[in-house]
């Protein structure tokens, strides 16, 4: 019993000591710029053992040089109450948890009632998972601190690093910092690397227009580098530069 007990003292040190690591890393961002996010590495990681030598565009642009059409853009598209709210947008989060709820329940009623072939292999697990909803501050948190598996238990890891990033940082930071390091394409990150990649220019130059085109390709930005003419893109592009006048700034 003795052992058990040590084994799970050990256990909560060691989640003690991640979350410490966790805050000090989010508290040394109030003053030095992170030079790269849990995601960029892992994508890195992958973009090197699959096409060798690394393609890897991203130059930090402080606050002010980053065009205002493009803030407006991405809050517009991604977090339309981000300069509001505390990090958790719960109203969005309820929603995306019934989408995801129904959608399990649809793909129950067809999956085939019939049994397999082989009824002792081994059938793929699907954990329990929640997609969508996620305020510019979860995103954040998820990208620079988390992997990308989406579990119960890594969103509640994200959900407690969201609450530190609020109360630590401004919401001009977590936007500064949010920019310069999301993904715009395979080996592309920030809005500096995504404005001269796509547009030739500086991200302080930035058209209405075209900084809409980028926020909506935040979501999937590798399937519409790709699709550079696809008119849901374009149609959405308009969209969203019609509402950015209301978007507010940090």
């Amino acid at each position: 019993m003795k052992a058990v007990w040590r084994a799970l003292g050990l256990v909560l040190i060691a989640a003690l000591a991640l979350q410490l690591f966790f805050l000090g890393r989010i508290a040394l961002m109030a003053m030095v710029d992170p030079q790269s996010t849990s995601f960029q590495r892992s994508e890195a990681w992958r973009l090197a053992r699959a096409k060798g030598p690394l393609r890897w565009r991203q130059q930090w642009m402080p606050y002010e040089r980053i065009s205002d059409n493009l803030k407006r853009a991405v809050i517009t598209s991604e977090d339309g109450t981000f300069a509001n709210h505390d990090g958790v947008d719960w109203e969005a989060l309820e929603k995306a948890w019934e989408r995801n709820a129904q959608a399990q329940a649809r793909a129950a009623r067809q999956r085939p009632r019939a049994a397999p072939r082989n009824p002792l292999a081994p059938q793929p697990a699907r954990p329990p998972k929640i997609v969508g909803g996620s305020t510019i501050t979860q995103q954040l948190a998820k990208n620079l601190l988390l992997s990308g598996e989406r579990t119960l238990l890594r969103k509640g890891q994200e959900i407690l690093l969201t609450f530190a990033l609020e109360t630590m940082l401004s919401k001009e930071r977590i936007l500064e910092i949010y920019l310069n390091s999301v993904e715009w394409g395979e080996g592309v990150f920030g809005a500096e690397a995504a404005a001269r990649h796509y547009y030739r220019k500086g991200a302080d130059r930035l058209s209405a227009y075209e900084a809409a085109r980028l926020a909506v390709m935040l979501p999937r930005p590798k399937y519409f580098e790709k699709l550079p003419n696809s008119g849901y893109l374009a149609s959405r592009a308009s969209t969203i530069e019609a509402r950015m006048h209301a978007a507010e700034l940090p």
